[in-house]
């Protein structure tokens, strides 16, 4: 299988790159279009088995980053080409829209605030709402005020990653599940990346993309050659999902002001019109999907300040995520992380670190981004 490329050594591969998420999936298909001859190592049975099918599936406007930050950037560039591809692709999805609320008073200057951010951003189609005009769009919620986001909306998640998988694999990619890299040697011009397991291989590529998602610090911390001080430190919030009996009252998603590490306990729908509510944030030592029974309470309490009516509805755990995030309880939210050769010095080599939500909104654009630090859009 062994080739001699014009890099000036053997690869096996041209290019690997582990993780197949939608992250890495969409990287693995920008790629592959490109021409390049892509192989991707998942550790799991199948694809989008973490992060990438344990959200709420909702396409963001990028109302919420920090701006000129990578989030900011990737997420308002992302959700334009992800609506484009899904149109393209007949993946489903829509743009419902998003009510976003002040529940007080003293919340409006933070809604104030987070509308010139959002316009800052780029997202300028945001519309002010009183409490009249929420209750003329969504007669249950109760509030001071809203902001109405149009372009938010809600995508079919593994649609979307099969779709991803299907464009990647009609130009020649692979994928091999069930193997876990266990490590990665910086050697000759390129790699060699070394799987776990009773099946172990190792292969050598001259292109290396990290996009394991929860474990990519794990994999840079593993890679001999990479600079150790440069792997942040992983962290781990784990999100709830409770259903709610009963058909759902609402159009829109309906979301209350971020909280510090997330953006609250908001309501959710899929595109049957099923709600669902979540998630919440609960900083755990590793990934851990065991349902919670004991979070009902606190999700009433939380829900209830914009729809009273919830406590005439029963609430049932459904599911749980883990956030990969690279900061922690009481910091600063960290923005997205995707280092290139310009970087840290490395030829053939990009990591993705911390690529939570707007991880989804924004992955096609994430794609992008690294054809562009691999030197594929020059």
């Amino acid at each position: 299988m062994a080739k001699t490329h014009r890099w000036g050594m053997n690869f096996d591969i041209e290019t690997i790159v582990i993780g197949a998420g939608v992250v890495g999936l969409a990287i693995a298909r920008r790629l592959a279009v490109a021409g390049k001859e892509v192989l991707v190592l998942e550790a799991e049975d199948h694809i989008g088995m973490h992060t990438s099918s344990r959200n709420s599936e909702v396409i963001h406007a990028g109302i919420y980053y920090p701006s000129g930050s990578l989030k900011a950037r990737l997420c308002v560039e992302g959700r334009g080409a992800l609506y484009r591809y899904c149109a393209d692709r007949a993946v489903p999805a829509k743009a419902i829209g998003k009510v976003i609320v002040a529940v007080t008073e003293a919340e409006i200057a933070a809604l104030h605030a987070l509308q010139a951010k959002a316009i800052a951003n780029g997202v300028t189609d945001l519309a002010w709402l009183d409490t009249a005009a929420v209750a003329r769009l969504e007669p249950e919620v109760v509030c001071k005020a809203g902001l109405f986001s149009p372009s938010s909306g809600i995508v079919d998640s593994h649609a979307l990653m099969l779709s991803l998988q299907g464009e990647a694999e009609e130009h020649g990619t692979q994928i091999a599940f069930r193997s876990p890299v266990e490590t990665v040697s910086c050697r000759d011009g390129g790699f060699e990346v070394t799987t776990a397991g009773t099946d172990s291989i190792t292969l050598k590529c001259a292109t290396l993309v990290n996009a394991a998602g929860l474990n990519a610090p794990l994999i840079a911390g593993s890679t001999n050659g990479y600079p150790n001080a440069r792997v942040p430190k992983r962290r781990f919030a784990k999100g709830n999902y409770l259903s709610v009996s009963g058909a759902t009252p609402f159009k829109h998603l309906i979301y209350p002001l971020p909280v510090a590490g997330g953006l609250g306990v908001h309501v959710t729908l899929d595109l049957a019109g099923r709600m669902r509510l979540g998630p919440d944030l609960h900083w755990v030592d590793g990934p851990d999907y065991t349902a919670d029974t004991s979070i009902v309470g606190a999700f009433y309490d939380a829900v209830r300040l914009y729809w009273p009516s919830v406590m005439d509805r029963e609430l049932h755990w459904t599911y749980s995520g883990i956030r990969p995030k690279i900061s922690g309880p009481g910091e600063e939210s960290a923005d997205f992380i995707v280092e290139g050769p310009t970087d840290h010095g490395i030829s053939g080599l990009v990591n993705l670190f911390g690529i939570e939500s707007p991880g989804l909104t924004s992955s096609l654009a994430l794609a992008e981004l690294v054809a562009t630090k691999l030197g594929y859009n020059a």
